[in-house]
């Protein structure tokens, strides 16, 4: 027992010898090492912190003024060519399901890209063009639907009151204001006597200078008092003329769609009008303005010899035929609703004659019986 005790208290010794010896050297080689450490230390630690840091950014030159940025809406570059395209079913309805896989568009025969779609609706600018020398009983039917076109206006919409016969007569403006726009409609009212009667009282009792009132305001009649042999005394080809005038620069960002709503007959004297037809055809694809006919009277059944149809066709619009107040009233509303949710497509010409004045194009759904309404071609210079 006693001979174990001494082992242990040997080693024992042994070990906190050499441990001693081992901490002696230790501590002087820390004692050595110190002062170097203190002067590495600073530099090891700003080493570590560039280490770590994110790298600099390089240089780079100073940023250009920030433009503003531009509300949203329709945009597209100069020499694009933006075609609004309607959709219809068999049923007259319209297709409101394509997407941009399903159109192809040509110009002058030539496929062209998509580079832009949208079915997105758009607000309208519309001139409302009255015929202002009907027979009797159509100018009733019409002067009874009129309150019905500011139903199918949106807030966003905006409508500017016309009226023609042998002469234009411009109303008082664009307005947004349904309410106002009720007021002009009112103001606007429709003689009921047939174009080729006699001059009635109601005439000489508001002074005229030429045909114009005096005072300002829009006739109470119409002003076509001539009769030649049983023609027409109406200059339509002016008054779609002189509506596109009112159209061609209200819209310079291309937010808006721009249509003429043409309530008429469609009888048409050429010998009284300034402008002819392909003058006014080129003004309406050059400010791509879209002409929607309300055929009444006649063009019910003259409708393949009369001016709404081919205005409509060649400018991209519609038109519809009518003999009665309700069916007007529904066909306002339809105008209004295909004006308003036509397809935009737009494509950057390549592979035709650009020193051509005229591009004609034509729009294709892959969908099988389908009808498609678009503008017949544009003129170079104008392609926006």
């Amino acid at each position: 027992m006693c001979l174990i005790e001494s082992n242990r208290a040997d080693a024992s010794n042994t070990k906190f010898g050499l441990r001693t010896m081992k901490s002696l050297r230790k501590t002087i080689l820390l004692l050595g090492l110190a002062p170097l450490a203190l002067v590495s230390a600073p530099l090891l630690a700003q080493q570590d912190r560039q280490s770590s840091a994110p790298p600099a950014p390089a240089q780079t030159p100073a940023p250009a003024a920030q433009q503003p940025q531009q509300p949203p809406g329709v945009r597209v570059q100069v020499n694009q060519v933006l075609v609004p395209v309607t959709v219809k079913d068999g049923s007259g309805r319209l297709v409101p399901d394509l997407n941009r896989t399903d159109f192809r568009i040509f110009e002058d025969s030539v496929e062209q890209k998509i580079v832009y779609f949208s079915a997105d609706p758009v607000p309208l600018s519309l001139v409302l063009l009255i015929d202002n020398d009907l027979k009797r009983n159509d100018a009733r039917q019409v002067a009874a639907s009129l309150d019905a076109i500011v139903a199918g206006l949106s807030t966003s919409d905006e409508a500017f009151v016309c009226r023609f016969d042998q002469f234009f007569h411009e109303g008082k403006g664009f307005v947004s204001d349904q309410d106002r726009l009720l007021t002009e409609l009112k103001r606007t009212r429709l003689d009921d006597r047939p174009s080729a009667g006699p001059t009635s009282a109601a005439i000489a009792e508001s002074p005229t200078i030429n045909g114009h009132s005096a005072t300002g305001d829009a006739p109470k009649t119409p002003e076509t008092t001539m009769i030649l042999k049983s023609q027409s005394t109406k200059a339509l080809d002016d008054a779609v003329y002189d509506a596109a005038q009112l159209l061609k620069d209200r819209d310079p960002e291309r937010k808006r769609r721009k249509i003429i709503l043409l309530i008429s007959d469609g009888e048409n004297n050429p010998k009284l009008n300034t402008n002819k037809y392909e003058v006014v055809r080129r003004d309406l694809l050059r400010y791509d303005i879209a002409v929607y006919g309300v055929g009444v009277g006649s063009a019910f059944f003259n409708r393949r010899f009369e001016r709404l149809s081919k205005y409509a066709h060649d400018s991209g619009g519609d038109v519809y035929y009518g003999l009665k107040s309700e069916d007007m009233e529904e066909f306002y509303s339809r105008v209004t609703e295909e004006a308003r949710n036509q397809y935009t497509l737009a494509y950057n010409p390549t592979g035709t004659d650009r020193a051509a004045e005229y591009h004609s194009i034509e729009v294709r759904v892959k969908r099988p019986n389908l009808t498609i309404l678009t503008r017949e071609g544009y003129y170079s210079g104008f392609a926006r």
